[in-house]
């Protein structure tokens, strides 16, 4: 049966799940004073609860909630599912590492070692529900920002990313041609598709070409067709891709990558609007608007002779550059969003979440591979992670140990180094972290550096960080 305890005013509801009456009458000393705090005597109790009342955190007896660690286990993990920003603390009296990772993995975010002082859990407490507030309202502002931050497919809120929307907009209605630019894994073909889906020719053929990928003797005729009996293997007339566009759009990516003669050919199908086939004496007349894209110089190819300076100037009409992601570490949160929004429904898995440390990380991280690096990130932890959330022990050891500033930073000089003055310079910058985070609680920080309060005293003294 529950026992509600209810404080004056308006407070956070909390249940404590134990049958230890000691600790009970302990958890409504301390407790209710600050929270709603409901005491109830099995797990059984928790989801019911839930489903009739809005409680901000759970905090479980792991040895009593259930007969066994199993169901806890399976408890915490539909506690975790049914509310991703509920908080839920444990108290174990045992001292196994290894059962305690195994729940701090499932769902906890902090287990306490009986005898538990209550001054502490209600420290913890407050810090973990005031960070569950604010991702609670981050999560809220994102969402107002994926809609605001994103154009088709496209997603980023930053200037650059603006810049390209804006791009975009004004040679939607045209039928001019538009060269992207960017690195690979940059979007270029969500640019082509976003100005498609802009313009009158939305509902017309939209047909992507990747140049780079084709060999170069099949490029030929899977780009203009050919006739029956033309070449050996061709049984059948076939139309080519720039035929099939006909009446929309043709998008033609890693242009540069196409030998002189096809862009002869190429050229004359955008000064003539005509397109023969490999084998036919005939042109056939057409009308298609060329997107293409690249992650060369081109302007370096035309100097060395390996692109034609004509069609330079034939396909860049309107040039759209697309920044790499490291130049816009702002979009790295909604595109995160994003990405887990999508990984995580498409798997049928509950929504997952980074930790701020580990966000932190990929905003400093300088991704080479940009978005599509991003993507495959995001999908490989949805997949492989076991937890709700997704921290910065989950991310791969190249990225965290790939930025610019860690590496200069574990450079050892030639007239070597203190050990124990970089060792206490790292302490200090955890420590000082910690505090700014918490509020200056020192308990509360002391569980985020999962230290006892014996030593979090002993570093404070160290250090000068005292009051």
């Amino acid at each position: 049966m529950a026992t509600d305890t209810i404080p004056t005013g308006a407070a956070p509801r909390i249940a404590v799940v134990t049958t230890d009456e000691s600790v009970q009458l302990a958890a409504q000393e301390v407790l209710a004073s600050t929270f709603h705090t409901t005491l109830l005597g099995s797990g059984e109790q928790v989801l019911p609860l839930l489903a009739e009342a809005t409680v901000e955190a759970v905090i479980l007896d792991l040895e009593t909630a259930h007969a066994s660690d199993d169901q806890t286990l399976r408890l915490v993990r539909k506690l975790r599912d049914h509310d991703e920003d509920l908080v839920l603390l444990g108290f174990t009296r045992s001292h196994n590492k290894t059962s305690r990772r195994q729940f701090e993995q499932a769902g906890i975010s902090h287990c306490f070692v009986a005898p538990v002082d209550f001054e502490d859990v209600q420290a913890v407490l407050r810090t973990a529900l005031a960070e569950r507030t604010a991702a609670i309202e981050n999560r809220r502002l994102r969402e107002e920002a994926r809609e605001r931050n994103s154009f088709c497919q496209l997603i980023g809120g930053s200037e650059p990313m603006r810049l390209v929307y804006d791009a975009i907009g004004r040679v939607a209605e045209s039928a001019v041609n538009v060269l992207v630019r960017g690195e690979s894994g940059t979007g270029k073909e969500l640019v082509a598709q976003a100005i498609v889906a802009s313009g009158p020719r939305r509902a017309q053929p939209f047909i992507s070409v990747n140049c780079a990928a084709l060999p170069e003797s099949l490029i030929e005729a899977e780009l203009f067709g050919h006739e029956k009996g033309s070449f050996t293997d061709a049984h059948e007339s076939r139309a080519g891709h720039i035929e099939s566009a006909n009446g929309g759009t043709l998008f033609l990516d890693e242009i540069g990558t196409l030998g002189l003669t096809l862009q002869s050919k190429l050229l004359r199908v955008l000064e003539q609007h005509v397109v023969q086939r490999i084998g036919s004496r005939t042109s056939k007349k057409i009308d298609f608007r060329l997107i293409a894209a690249t992650n060369e110089d081109l302007e370096q190819a035309v100097r060395s002779g390996r692109f034609r300076e004509d069609l330079y100037y034939r396909i860049n009409v309107v040039p759209i550059v697309l920044p790499p992601l490291r130049e816009r570490p702002g979009d790295v949160a909604i595109l995160l969003d994003h990405f887990l929004h999508m990984y995580c429904a498409a798997n049928s898995l509950p929504l997952k979440r980074l930790d701020p440390d580990g966000l932190e990380i990929l905003e400093e991280y300088h991704w080479p591979g940009n978005v599509r690096e991003l993507e495959n990130l995001v999908q490989r932890l949805v997949i492989m992670g076991s937890g709700a959330v997704i921290t910065a022990k989950h991310l791969p050891q190249q990225i965290l140990y790939s930025s610019t500033a860690k590496q200069e930073a574990l450079l050892i000089p030639e007239q070597g180094i203190s050990f124990d003055q970089e060792i206490a310079r790292i302490e200090l910058a955890y420590l000082q972290a910690a505090l700014r985070r918490t509020g200056g609680k020192k308990v509360a920080a002391a569980a985020l550096l999962q230290i006892n309060a014996q030593k979090m005293k002993y570093l404070c003294r160290k250090y000068g960080l005292q009051g």
